[in-house]
């Protein structure tokens, strides 16, 4: 067993020598370095790499870390809820502004100012967004008459792609490289509200969501290893770990959590109760890092590109 070793500034420190430091300090900076270790590790061993998220991290500055991962392909696959993909694209429009988790909400809605956390969304951002996804159903309607079939989300997403030019976004990136971007739950969000109102004089329009079974199940089984970078909880993350049920479960597994298992909630579950379900295999690379994913995610991709 190693030494407990405190951290030592010094002027000048890179990011490489503070993950050296953590390595030894215990708690949650060893799982850091850990964590460091075994995406390295991944891609070595050129695991096929699935990043999944929360949407309110793209509400937060990482939607620009993770346009950036897509930019230089270090994932093959992303799997998010659809407020992901509604707010890269109204990022795209304008950008969100920063606030305070004690604002007055009373006076936010009175203003037409939407919080998450300490991050406000304007109506006006909502507005655009309607306005661009209306005339974009009319493209999907055609493809869909096209292909005789509906589409699936991933081919949506892909599609939605096409339209950005703005190099912060992830679509724009995930289309560019064709990394696939699959949102089981793509109906919940104002996507969903603006496409029921649209099928109201549109009826024959659809999504498959069953269609991108199959291209996971391509992915999954055509590698030679999977690893995951699972941040947060919720569906994102049980359908990577659930999907990989048909391969005997992830090689590699980082988990950036703020949940706890204590509840019995999938969010909270760590990587050895996915064990019991073949969603994770016995011999895997794992760690859990607890902590907020604004803070660790760029501490570790800083240390990884360095």
């Amino acid at each position: 067993m190693d030494e407990i070793k405190g951290f030592k500034q010094k002027s000048g420190k890179t990011v490489k020598e503070l993950m050296n430091d953590f390595s030894s300090m215990g708690f949650q900076a060893s799982h850091i370095k850990q964590a460091v270790d075994i995406i390295k590790k991944m891609k070595k061993d050129k695991a096929t790499i699935i990043l999944t998220f929360t949407s309110n991290m793209v509400s937060s500055g990482l939607r620009e870390l993770f346009a950036e991962l897509c930019r230089l392909k270090f994932v093959d696959a992303i799997i998010t809820g659809v407020g992901s993909i509604e707010e890269d694209l109204m990022k795209s429009k304008s950008p969100f502004k920063l606030g305070s988790f004690n604002l007055n909400d009373r006076e936010l809605h009175q203003k037409g100012i939407n919080r998450i956390g300490n991050i406000l969304v304007e109506n006006s951002h909502y507005e655009k967004l309607e306005d661009s996804l209306l005339p974009f159903f009319d493209k999907i309607l055609k493809l869909q008459k096209e292909h005789k079939r509906m589409l699936g989300p991933s081919e949506i997403i892909y599609e939605l792609g096409k339209e950005l030019k703005d190099e912060s976004s992830i679509l724009y990136w995930a289309t560019k490289n064709n990394i696939p971007i699959f949102c089981p739950a793509i109906l919940d969000g104002a996507f969903g509200l603006q496409l029921f109102y649209y099928k109201q004089d549109n009826p024959e329009i659809g999504i498959d969501v069953t269609a991108d079974m199959k291209a996971e199940s391509k992915l999954i089984l055509n590698a030679e290893k999977t690893g995951g970078i699972i941040l947060g909880g919720g569906f994102a993350k049980h359908h990577a770990i659930g999907m990989n049920i048909v391969r005997g479960g992830f090689d590699y597994a980082v988990y950036i959590t703020t949940s706890e298992a204590y509840d019995g909630s999938l969010s909270g579950a760590s990587t050895s109760e996915a064990v019991s379900w073949s969603k994770i295999k016995e011999e895997a690379n794992t760690v859990i890092v607890h902590a907020d994913a604004t803070i660790a995610f760029p501490l570790i991709f800083c240390a990884i590109f360095e």
